[in-house]
């Protein structure tokens, strides 16, 4: 799809931060300012930004120059009841007013609500290539929740399934080492983006994984509270573009800096 070269680079590798979080969750104060931020990961190489439909649309001059993925689900918060699974919320002809690039939206196998969310997939995958819009499915066993396990295994077979569902890009956990996740590479016949999960105090750890999904053919990244909720978002997403674009190691990169930033920056 035309709309993929605007995500993906020529090496076709891609970061994203992600920027949806405040679809449900707490992102105050650190998402108080939401168009400085944009800016912030836009200066530091960002290829696209993941963002909610209200985001997309009331920065839509900042994000000319970016890709735009919107997400298309939820409906859920962190003070509403639990055990509800993600509805779909936006159509793709939302997603084209506001000048997306791609949709987004959850898969969540092994969970009371698997079908709910394999159907919302399925909805969204047929109305977005009949309009020429890619679909990113975040495929994730157990959803939220451990239960199922994360394991190679499961994440193979999310992966797996949001190919066949029709998804044009995978979104989904790195799990190691690497050579056990290239199965993960191996079963998946559409681009595989690893995403960052909750807040961390090891950049390097995280980096680290970053390094090893890329060694064995992941797409890319897509990273979120690891990025906005840093003091330095800009130094962040550049280090994501050194490792994914770039080749480089995280031996190679200024990781003390960054950290001594974290430390004295937001609270997690």
């Amino acid at each position: 799809m035309i709309r993929l070269r605007r995500l993906f680079r020529k090496n076709g590798k891609t970061v994203i931060i992600a920027l949806d979080h405040g679809l449900g969750m707490h992102v105050n104060p650190e998402l108080d300012d939401t168009g400085r931020l944009l800016e912030q990961v836009i200066e530091g190489g960002a290829d696209g930004v993941l963002v909610s439909y209200g985001t997309a649309r009331k920065y839509q001059s900042i994000l000319s120059d970016v890709a735009v993925i919107m997400r298309a689900d939820g409906g859920g918060s962190q003070i509403g009841p639990s055990g509800n699974g993600p509805q779909l919320l936006y159509t793709i002809e939302d997603a084209l007013r506001i000048g997306a690039d791609a949709v987004v939206c959850m898969g969540f196998p092994g969970t009371p609500y698997e079908h709910q969310t394999m159907e919302v997939l399925a909805a969204l995958v047929r109305e977005g290539h009949a309009w020429g819009m890619p679909v990113v499915a975040e495929m994730l066993p157990g959803g939220f929740t451990s239960d199922p396990p994360k394991t190679v295994e499961n994440i193979r077979l999310a992966s797996r399934t949001g190919c066949e569902y029709g998804a044009d890009v995978i979104k989904t956990t790195y799990v190691g080492p690497p050579e056990e996740f290239r199965k993960v590479i191996e079963a998946s016949y559409q681009p595989v983006i690893v995403l960052g999960g909750e807040k961390t105090s090891d950049l390097n750890g995280m980096f680290l994984s970053i390094e090893q999904a890329i060694s064995v053919g992941a797409a890319g990244v897509a990273i979120g509270r690891n990025v906005w909720r840093h003091r330095d978002p800009v130094s962040i997403t550049r280090a994501l573009v050194e490792i994914v674009h770039n080749g480089k190691r995280v031996s190679e990169l200024e990781l003390r800096e960054i950290a001594e930033k974290q430390n004295g920056g937001r609270n997690p």
